[in-house]
Order: structure tokens, then C-alpha cells, then sequence
């Protein structure tokens, strides 16, 4: 059976991206890149949704250090509003039901996956149980003023288990974790 990452990359205070901040706030390192440039996970089919997609095909398009290894990547980007032929390489659509297509790709698929950004579509597999790991770079700003698309809202409560976390140039964080969504809180029935 194949595992499902979920990958986000955010500001301190949870937030995807913020008004007139650049890719990675700008705080990319060597570091940091070079971990991106090993792609630890390059095997994984990408799962995204379509505001990450124009997003990162932008990215790609534009030259954002970093970006080009998407490229290569195979992609499945889920949308009601996109159409086909996408424009990005490697990138087939799913117009369906996200969480019952990861789900048969889970069952049934030969790859392990990982997502890219796509707020919604992560709260959507993981309310459905979906998600493996889930593995948060966190760059050390906070953008409470011009933060755009605050990652958690909306989420079930969400116990996690640490599975690894790393350092890269000093200041980025990575945290990894086995996630378990709870009924409720700890100690309630």
C-alpha cells in the first residue's frame, strides 16, 4: 500500500504565503536548497490542487530558485476548473472526488505521494483519514499583517507523533510527524 505526505511550507505564524512576500519569504539558504535539489521523496507522485498548481507552474515558469526539480516531478492536480491539456509537464487532471481517487491510489497504486501546498485539498484527506506523514518547513518570519491562506483553519483537532525534524542554515525548521485526528480532546469521551 502506498504512503500519502503531506508537505507544507509556512511562516511561523501558519500561513502558506503572505501579499507581496516572495517564494519562501525569501529566506531560502543553501542549505535548504540543496536538501530540495536531493529530493528526498522524487519517486513521490505530486498531488496538488489548482491554486497551487498555477502557483508553482508560475514558479517554475519564472525561474524561482529551487522550482525547476518540479518539473520533472509526474503530477496529479485535482479541479473543477481547470481543463485539459494542462500546460505543465508530467501533470495529468482529476476532475472526481480527491479524497476517493488518493484513496484508490493508495489501494491500488505502485507510488507513494506527497502533496505540494494545496490547503483544502490536505484537509480534505486528512479528515478522511488518508495521510501517513505530515512534514512542515517553517521559515522564521511571521506574516500577521500580509499572511495569506492560514494552513490550519478548518482542521480537525490533530494529534502528532514526532517522527524527525532538521535545521537547515541556521533558521528553517522541519518537523515531521505520524498525524491522528482525534474526536475530541485528550481525556474526553
Amino acid at each position: 500500500m502506498s504512503e500519502l505526505l503531506v508537505d507544507f511550507i509556512t511562516s511561523l505564524d501558519g500561513y502558506a504565503s503572505a501579499d507581496g512576500w516572495p517564494g519562501w519569504w525569501g529566506l531560502e539558504g543553501p542549505e535548504y536548497l540543496s536538501w530540495l535539489e536531493e529530493n528526498p521523496e522524487g519517486d513521490y507522485l505530486v498531488l496538488m490542487g489548482a491554486t497551487t498548481y498555477r502557483l508553482m507552474h508560475g514558479f517554475t515558469t519564472s525561474g524561482e530558485p529551487g522550482t525547476e526539480v518540479l518539473n520533472r516531478f509526474s503530477k496529479v492536480v485535482f479541479s473543477s476548473t481547470l481543463t485539459e491539456p494542462l500546460e505543465w509537464e508530467n501533470s495529468t487532471l482529476v476532475t472526481g472526488d480527491a479524497a476517493d481517487a488518493v484513496r484508490d491510489l493508495k489501494a491500488n497504486g505502485d507510488r507513494s505521494m506527497r502533496t505540494i501546498g494545496s490547503v483544502s485539498l490536505c484537509r480534505s484527506l486528512l479528515q478522511a483519514g488518508l495521510v501517513d506523514r505530515f512534514r512542515v518547513v517553517i521559515f522564521p518570519v511571521i506574516t500577521g499583517a500580509t499572511g495569506q491562506e492560514r494552513i490550519y483553519d478548518g482542521y480537525p483537532d490533530v494529534a502528532l507523533d514526532m517522527l524527525d525534524n532538521r535545521t537547515f542554515d541556521g533558521r528553517i525548521q522541519l518537523v515531521e510527524y505520524v498525524p491522528r485526528v482525534l474526536q475530541g480532546p485528550p481525556g474526553s469521551s
